[in-house]
């Protein structure tokens, strides 16, 4: 690996790292959203800890970043390979960020943010997917977690190439992996509905 494509993969994982949901959290309604909800820093538990603001500014800064660097690497016309490698760098650093010792997100927006860029169909595709999912269930988890499932397929279906298939498997499985507890919650059911969410907002 040369020292800039080096520099490339560890400054998209340092990007992917940066906590938002954490931050915009605390600066906007001085609560933590590891002490709230579900603990996690993605948009969903950052708008049940600090408002439907703090949510929609978590969600957009989260899909943000996952779209820099994986743009940029277009930009740059690398390789498939190689923004593959930089898209799951991105996606990586938001699941596990150095600056919360390894304990981040679920993945979700972010996904979406690398995927967007690189394979737009997909995302296109993805989100009206997503949207029917929690439209019909009435749960944001479950519309996260069979989306994540089902984008090997999408990209497979849309001509997307090897790399973007290897890449997508890694994130649907990560995204699964994460929703382990929501998983249990939706088994035994606990998993709170999208009007719970609503009537629990601060």
């Amino acid at each position: 690996m040369s020292s800039p494509l080096f520099a490339a993969v560890f400054a998209a994982y340092l990007l992917g790292a940066i906590p938002f949901g954490l931050l915009l959290t605390k600066a906007l309604s001085k609560r933590d959203p590891r002490e709230h909800g579900s603990g996690n820093i993605g948009a969903t538990n950052a708008m049940r800890t600090g408002g439907k603001l703090v949510g929609a500014l978590t969600l957009l800064a989260d899909i943000l970043k996952g779209i820099i660097p994986v743009a940029l690497a277009i930009a740059a016309d690398l390789s498939e390979a190689w923004i593959a490698v930089i898209a799951s760098a991105t996606f990586i650093g938001h699941l596990y960020p150095v600056y919360l010792r390894f304990r981040g997100g679920k993945g979700v927006a972010t996904m979406l943010g690398v995927i967007l860029p690189w394979q737009p169909l997909v995302a296109g595709i993805g989100i009206l997917l997503w949207f029917v999912l929690m439209k019909l269930s009435h749960y944001v988890s479950l519309a996260s977690i069979l989306t994540a499932l089902s984008l090997p397929l999408l990209i497979v279906l849309t001509d997307g190439s090897m790399p973007a298939l290897i890449a997508g498997m890694m994130i649907a499985t990560l995204v699964t992996l994460k929703h382990a507890s929501n998983i249990k919650r939706l088994l035994d059911g606990s998993e709170p509905t999208t009007e719970q969410d609503r009537q629990a907002q601060p």
